[in-house]
């Protein structure tokens, strides 16, 4: 009899993970898309530091990463065991911060002067430009950024995994959720760590004997820094592709809009629609921006009245 049950377990147990194998499949399939924006996003939010800083950032957000699907994993599981709009009205806000970090890069990049004064970004510049001066301080800001950026991706990512494995038991969907979050925090912070360190790869080939390994060595080293400059590009749309798709499939009549439109263009429905979510992402994104730089202008004002009297 204990022979029995004993094969009886086991089976039990090879059935469940052989369910949990395809499961995984199919939601690592599904979450593709955010992936792509994941390693371009972080990619991005970890460029800009020094080069002997850039493992040593990518680690700290790694360590975040893991942190952020910590908490996220067994919340969400439990939020939708609860009460699963909670999830929905979670992920709204995380968009709409996405949307008004893109914003706000893109406006500071084009129209700096509509933006308030920010001593801050100064800092940053002298520091940057000079040697001696320790960027740790300055790097700790730019790790919480990507950590906060990673938690929202990371949250989409886990809701898209809990619709794909909603007729899963617990069990089931703890260890698909569990599985995913741990392969794609490995692999994607592999990845970034290789893309910020392909200039150094390129150095040390073009150290090496043959002619063609100094060859490709001169090629990454060029590339690099164009590399990074796309990403960089390819990370802020990103904000507003995700922020703004998040957006869009949380509001009815936005949803219905875009899907109508995106039907009109036939085999171009799926651009349209990537298209159309972005564009609503920038223009939600800079409209926060527009609230959040009067509110600091209106404080500023009020503050100055202050010191006058």
């Amino acid at each position: 009899m204990a022979g029995a049950s004993l094969l009886t377990l086991l089976d039990d147990i090879s059935v469940i993970l052989d369910d949990v194998s395809v499961m995984t499949k199919v939601a690592a399939k599904k979450t593709a898309g955010v992936l792509g924006d994941d390693l371009a996003l972080n990619a991005e939010q970890v460029s800009g530091v020094k080069a002997n800083r850039e493992l040593a950032v990518v680690w700290a957000v790694a360590k975040g990463s893991f942190f952020n699907k910590l908490i996220l994993v067994p919340a969400a599981l439990l939020i939708s065991a609860i009460y699963p709009p909670l999830i929905t009205f979670l992920l709204m806000c995380g968009g709409l911060y996405l949307v008004y970090e893109g914003a706000e890069k893109v406006i500071h990049r084009f129209w700096p002067h509509i933006l308030p004064h920010d001593e801050e970004q100064n800092a940053r510049r002298e520091a940057n430009a000079d040697e001696k001066v320790d960027l740790v301080a300055f790097e700790k800001q730019k790790i919480n950024g990507a950590i906060r950026t990673d938690f929202i991706l990371s949250a989409e990512i886990i809701v898209i995994v809990l619709g794909s494995t909603a007729t899963a038991t617990l069990l089931e969907r703890s260890l698909v959720l569990s599985i995913l979050a741990i392969g794609i925090t490995v692999g994607i912070y592999g990845l970034v760590a290789g893309i910020v360190k392909i200039d150094d790869a390129g150095l040390h080939l073009m150290e090496q004997d043959g002619k063609f390994l100094q060859k490709l060595g001169k090629l990454m080293f060029a590339a690099a820094p164009k590399l990074m400059k796309i990403l960089s590009v390819v990370g802020t749309l990103a904000m507003f592709l995700v922020g703004g798709g998040i957006l869009v499939h949380g509001v009815d009549f936005l949803h219905h809009g875009v899907e109508d439109i995106a039907h009109l263009t036939g085999i171009f429905e799926s651009i349209t629609t990537t298209l159309l979510n972005g564009a609503i992402g920038f223009i939600i994104g800079a409209a926060i921006v527009a609230i959040m730089t009067i509110i600091s202008k209106l404080r500023n004002k009020d503050g100055d009245a202050s010191s006058a009297h």
